[in-house]
């Protein structure tokens, strides 16, 4: 986008970061929201990429009221387990990309999710029960009837 004009006022918007308050459930986070602002009035524009970031931090503030892991504690017992990205969303649950979108905080966990992470982050030796698990099914024929 190059240098949109105030839809308001008529004056031309300039780049820059200014300070937003999200509340959610009670919980409150101020940021710093990038996009096109206007001197002359309260109008903003965003891009996509300025909407990343706002997505990302009313993601947080859900985690928060929620009493869900935020990204850096799912990396932190994530790496602790010693497992990658896919082998956790395989494992543990999500899918091979869902722990990416965790950790990026583009995603929120499941209550399930956070749960079992804070469970495994407490036992790291129950992380063999799933792999026993996911190894069980991967042996199964392809031809078991369903149950």
């Amino acid at each position: 986008m190059n240098n949109p004009i105030c839809p308001k006022t008529g004056a031309p918007m300039h780049r820059d970061v200014r300070p937003i308050t999200l509340t959610y459930k009670g919980e409150r986070i101020t940021f710093n929201m990038p996009g096109w602002y206007c001197d002359s009035s309260d109008e903003s524009i965003y891009t996509g990429d300025d909407m990343k970031v706002s997505d990302r931090m009313l993601n947080r503030l859900k985690v928060l009221a929620e009493g869900l892991l935020e990204p850096e504690e799912i990396r932190r017992i994530r790496k602790k387990l010693g497992l990658t990205q896919t082998e956790a969303g395989q494992m543990i649950g999500g899918g091979p990309r869902a722990f990416q979108k965790y950790e990026s905080g583009d995603l929120l966990p499941s209550r399930a999710i956070s749960s079992a992470l804070t469970l495994l982050d407490h036992d790291p030796n129950a992380l063999m029960v799933l792999q026993t698990r996911q190894t069980k099914a991967h042996a199964l024929p392809h031809n078991t009837p369903q149950l």
